[in-house]
């Protein structure tokens, strides 16, 4: 069995909070954690820690906090460290060459694409836009290419027909960490060999933006509702009602394609069961929806003081 390894865990969200509680259950030694600085948070403005911070904290683990990682100083602080290796999972800092070349064993990275299918930094809401019926994770072997690293480790998961965001981000995340825990003792004792990717396949996964959560109801049902699900938590797919922007939360694909003449938008049917909305292809069936100052509420709800019987939706 090979020694304990010395490492540094870099990370940011709750996605990288997951991957450090499953790290901290092991014998290998966290000898610093890199995260984010505090951001002002809330209603407040108050300067809240990351998740990552938090459970170092909670663990008695140095924390550090640059702001950026090109500072000479910075550097030969963390390499003063003397790590084995750097678990980087959702940092959100670039690293530098000197940086990556610091731990004995390089730095690894827990990436939420079954590599390399989805380069950058919304892998997840991409693949449930394109509509891929499988996603994962990859232990990634970290170069100064984005996402270019060779692989180590996959492990693979079905995307449901009702999955969003927020449920592939929280499955994916606790796939992560199965997946470093299970490639660690291959990095320890120097079996696990890397294997290069296709970058033909590679496709990039950028930033989400709020702009694209604007529904473009010329689009088929199928496209708009992968859009709902794929921006539920967050950005949140929507359309304007009334003047005001209506929030989607939750929407399905049905059968049929709506009145003769009937413009994409247009609502033909409204019920217990939701509003039923023209596309570009098929109808749309709004399940969950939100108004603004209220709580999101089920379509039947809503209905029970609004009338949309015919209205175009924006």
């Amino acid at each position: 069995m090979s020694e304990p390894l010395r490492i540094i865990f870099a990370g940011t969200p709750e996605f990288a909070a997951t991957a450090l509680s499953a790290l901290l259950t092991t014998e290998h030694e966290v000898v610093a954690v890199y995260t984010q600085p505090d951001r002002p948070a809330g209603r407040g403005r108050k300067l809240q820690p990351s998740p990552v911070k938090q459970l170092a904290v909670a663990n008695g683990i140095e924390v550090r906090q640059p702001a950026k990682l090109r500072d000479p100083d910075d550097q030969a602080a963390l390499a003063a460290l003397q790590a084995d290796l750097m678990v980087v999972v959702a940092y959100g800092l670039l690293l530098p060459q000197a940086v990556l070349d610091a731990p004995r064993r390089g730095c690894i990275n827990i990436h939420a694409s079954l590599l390399p299918r989805w380069r950058g930094a919304a892998p997840i809401q991409r693949a449930i836009l394109a509509g891929d019926t499988e996603s994962g994770v990859t232990i990634m072997q970290m170069e100064a290419g984005l996402d270019t690293g060779p692989m180590l480790l996959m492990l693979k998961t079905p995307i449901q027909s009702d999955e969003t965001g927020g449920s592939l981000h929280d499955r994916l995340a606790e796939l992560g960490a199965t997946a470093l825990l299970q490639a660690l003792p291959g990095i320890a004792d120097g079996s696990l060999q890397p294997e290069p990717q296709d970058d033909d396949l590679a496709n990039y996964a950028r930033k989400l933006d709020k702009r694209e959560s604007r529904i473009d109801w010329t689009q088929s049902a199928d496209e708009i509702g992968r859009q709902v699900r794929a921006f539920n938590p967050w950005p949140v797919a929507q359309c304007d009602f009334a003047g005001k922007v209506m929030r989607i939360w939750n929407a399905v694909p049905i059968e049929g394609q709506g009145g003769e003449g009937d413009e994409p938008g247009r609502v033909v049917a409204t019920g217990k069961a939701g509003i039923d909305v023209k596309t570009g292809e098929g109808l749309l069936r709004i399940i969950e929806l939100q108004m603004p100052g209220k709580r999101a509420m089920s379509a039947a709800d809503f209905l029970n003081a609004n009338t949309l019987d015919g209205v175009v939706l924006g």
